[in-house]
């Protein structure tokens, strides 16, 4: 029986270790059968940079009053359960989740299948093999690009087509492979670095775009040096 879940983002950028998980959609796969979904708009705590919602419509006022990615990230480990993953560039996804795991002290350890990967070594010809191109290819509809559950079904319908075509010939590419990501934990924000980010704030006249309780420590440390290299120090 093949059952994996198809797991899609949408982030505030493109680094796990500066940027937050703003939408999540998951679709729960059993034999090539739809059998549960799972999304949710997360609250990053933090302004959405303008070329985010230019790209996927997500909005700040969208993100008000939704879930903290501490509570997202419980329910989406219990939806996903011990079974594989699928994503298009897998590894993007897994490194933002994995990172907001390990800081949670959640275990995240998979396997998985990554149909940006299937796409290069089966479809070598294509001028692109980004998901949205492999849709059109396979004339996959699709309602909104750039939101994490459209792109989630889109990438579990992406990869049984694929396994229609494909699987019979070369059985060991579908086979999911375990996910290496190394993540070191990030301490949360410390009193000190918090008062004195509240000094600097004071001081200089100015607004974060982030939720000061919501950092580490080391995004508390490149916001004070930010700060200090744009405005200075506070003079006594």
């Amino acid at each position: 029986m093949m059952e994996y879940v198809a797991l899609d983002l949408e982030t505030t950028g493109l680094e796990p270790s500066k940027d937050r998980i703003i939408e999540i959609g998951a679709v729960k796969v059993r034999n090539k059968e739809v059998v549960g979904e799972y999304g949710t708009l997360i609250n990053p705590q933090m302004e959405i940079p303008d070329r985010i919602t230019e790209l996927t419509g997500i909005s700040n006022d969208m993100v008000q009053g939704k879930p903290l990615i501490a509570q997202a990230l419980g329910e989406l480990l219990d939806f996903c359960e011990e079974l594989p993953l699928l994503g298009h560039n897998l590894m993007f996804d897994y490194s933002f989740v994995k990172h907001q795991a390990v800081n949670a002290g959640m275990v995240f350890e998979k396997k998985g299948m990554d149909t940006l990967k299937l796409a290069r070594a089966l479809l070598p010809e294509l001028p692109s093999r980004s998901l949205q191109n492999l849709r059109m290819h396979y004339e996959i509809p699709q309602k909104d690009a750039h939101r994490a559950l459209e792109d989630a079904r889109t990438t579990y319908l992406l990869y049984e087509r694929l396994r229609e075509e494909f699987e019979e010939k070369q059985p060991k590419l579908f086979v999911p492979n375990a996910l290496i990501y190394k993540v070191k934990k990030q301490g949360p924000v410390t009193a000190a670095q918090k008062r004195y980010l509240q000094d600097l704030i004071k001081y200089h006249r100015i607004e974060l775009n982030v939720e000061i309780d919501s950092l580490t420590k080391n995004e508390a440390s490149r916001e004070i040096d930010k700060i200090l290299s744009t405005y200075g120090k506070i003079v006594r």
